[in-house]
């Protein structure tokens, strides 16, 4: 398939508001493509270039874009962030610079999807000196040899931002609907191989059979298991009747692969993060058995005590000095569940996964199995949850000990039960420069919640209250490298990161595009461990709005 094509589909789509004619549209769009195209054209709709999990990233910010776009057309970096100013997306500034080019390539190749692919391949495999001037030469050339609509797609692709409102709901349906399998079936397989494009090939191929068949592999992380929040001890014990009840542990959740000679440690959002934590891994050899996944929270510990959660995020994002960071900040892992051992366990009930996953750990001081008690009585529970509050950490998990685990799904078989009220963790989409001595931050943040069928960003308000300087400082740095659009002090940010944000209560409003705004927003702290799949939803405001109307 020539790339625009599938640019020419996506500008058909993109003022699309209905949900079910664009899962019409995608599935007949997607029906008849071969499966190399099917592959890109699924993952590229959604502007992914790869998985979450594969560590290959294309390392392309908007700065190198500048550069790529200069060279194709002569048009200086102040021009075109005149354009950017003027337009508000640089997909639509990349088309009015390749439609105005007056040099044009001589015997320019027709690009095709794979050709597309095999360009990005190659920029994602540069590292080191030299890889920038090479990804700018590959990246002119691409773009060189493109039409102004195929500029603008490529450029939303690069910068992972299509607008077209085409969140994995709505792929998941149009995959079912094109080849005919049910909407449940991709769904678990895509829980499993956390890769959609992975999906559409087998639905495509083998139905509902291959669907079915999908099986958990090592070395390709599974989405994890969520909680509901529970508004009470009783709450839980009604549900379930016998409870386990676990600490909750305030640091970042993991899932560690052990099998086949190697270990690998992805984090929530199911990046590798093997290189930031390698005591963890030394552990993890000497006292856990081979051939399994293991489920669990990393914290750090200083003289006994846990150490706030962005010291953890902190060691993720290490890249350099990692040892030095090591003796800084040291790490424990508490393992909670087990999905795989020589074979899926997920099918299996907590009660009989817990027993699995005490056979293959030998506890040391960086290796623990959570501890667990299993009752029914609430002086029981409550016991646990002030333990667990002494201890430093947020509060207990409930879990129902005959469930299985179920990826990637947020259900009452798991709740959770904090100290501190309910908080929101909604997509930073904005933000502001500050003034004075603050001239140089970002000072306050624009907030929004996701529509989970569209996967449209909403806003729900902006945050300026709650940060430290350090906070400032730290946070400004992240969201530099994200800016997409600037006038005067307003920015605005490629959606990347979540805040996690309290609040004294959800308002309506017409003012934001959710309907609703909330009152004296507090920042918390940012979720890097969470990625945009997992930010809260219109419809989680809009419940906890009539919680709270319930309790006035």
């Amino acid at each position: 398939m020539l790339f625009k094509e599938f640019a020419e589909f996506c500008e058909s789509i993109e003022g699309i508001s209905s949900t079910l004619e664009l899962i019409a549209r995608i599935s007949n769009f997607i029906k008849d493509l071969e499966d190399l195209d099917l592959y890109n054209v699924v993952l590229f709709i959604m502007g992914k270039i790869y998985p979450p999990w594969e560590e290959r990233e294309l390392g392309v910010g908007i700065g190198l874009l500048y550069e790529v776009l200069e060279n194709v057309s002569g048009v200086k970096r102040e021009k075109i962030e005149d354009m950017i100013r003027e337009l508000g997306d640089l997909g639509l500034v990349s088309e009015k610079i390749i439609a105005g080019r007056v040099m044009l390539t001589l015997e320019a190749e027709e690009l095709s999807i794979r050709r597309v692919r095999e360009i990005f391949d190659e920029v994602s495999s540069l590292v080191g000196e030299g890889s920038r001037k090479r990804k700018i030469l590959l990246l002119t050339g691409l773009y060189g040899n493109s039409s102004p609509i195929e500029a603008k797609y490529l450029t939303r692709l690069i910068m992972n931002e299509m607008r077209l409102g085409v969140g994995e709901g709505i792929v998941r349906d149009a995959i079912a609907k094109a080849f005919d399998v049910d909407e449940e079936l991709v769904e678990r397989a895509y829980m499993i191989t956390n890769d959609l494009g992975r999906v559409a090939v087998i639905a495509k191929n083998s139905g509902k059979g291959g669907l079915e068949g999908i099986r958990i592999e090592l070395h390709t992380p599974v989405r994890m298991m969520l909680a509901q929040v529970a508004e009470s001890f009783e709450e839980a014990i009604e549900e379930m009747g016998e409870v386990a009840v676990e600490w909750k542990f305030d640091g970042s959740r993991v899932q560690i692969h052990h099998g086949n000679g190697e270990i690998k440690v992805y984090s929530r959002r199911l990046e590798n993060v093997t290189n930031a934590l390698p005591e963890i891994v030394e552990e993890i050899k000497k006292f856990v058995r081979e051939g399994v996944i293991l489920d669990g929270e990393v914290i750090a510990v200083k003289d006994g005590k846990p150490m706030p959660f962005q010291h953890v995020l902190r060691r993720f994002r290490r890249k350099h000095g990692v040892s030095k960071m090591v003796e800084k900040i040291p790490l424990q892992f508490h393992a909670f569940d087990i999905l795989y051992m020589n074979g899926e366990l997920i099918d299996k009930p907590l009660i009989e996964r817990r027993r699995i996953l005490e056979s293959t750990i030998s506890e040391s001081e960086r290796i623990k199995i959570a501890k667990q008690v299993i009752t029914k009585d609430k002086e029981e529970i409550e016991r646990v949850f002030n333990e667990a509050i002494t201890a430093g950490h947020e509060g207990v998990m409930l879990k129902n000990p005959r469930s299985p685990y179920i990826p990637g799904k947020r259900g009452k078989n798991w709740l959770k039960l904090k100290s501190v009220m309910e908080t929101l963790d909604l997509v930073v989409v904005g933000g502001e420069w500050g003034e004075g001595k603050r001239s140089h931050l970002l000072s306050s943040y624009e907030l929004a919640c996701v529509d989970e069928t569209s996967g449209k960003l909403l806003k729900v308000g902006k945050v300026a209250t709650g940060f430290t300087d350090e906070d400032l400082e730290e946070l400004t740095e992240i969201f530099k490298q994200t800016i997409v659009f600037h006038e005067g002090k307003r920015v605005e940010f490629q959606p990347r990161y979540i805040f996690e944000i309290a609040y004294q209560e959800i308002q309506k409003s017409p003012k934001y595009e959710s309907g609703y705004a909330l009152r004296f927003p507090r920042f918390i702290r940012i979720r890097e461990d969470k990625d945009l799949s997992e930010a809260d939803t219109l419809s989680r405001v809009e419940e906890l709005y009539l919680m709270q109307s319930k309790k006035a």
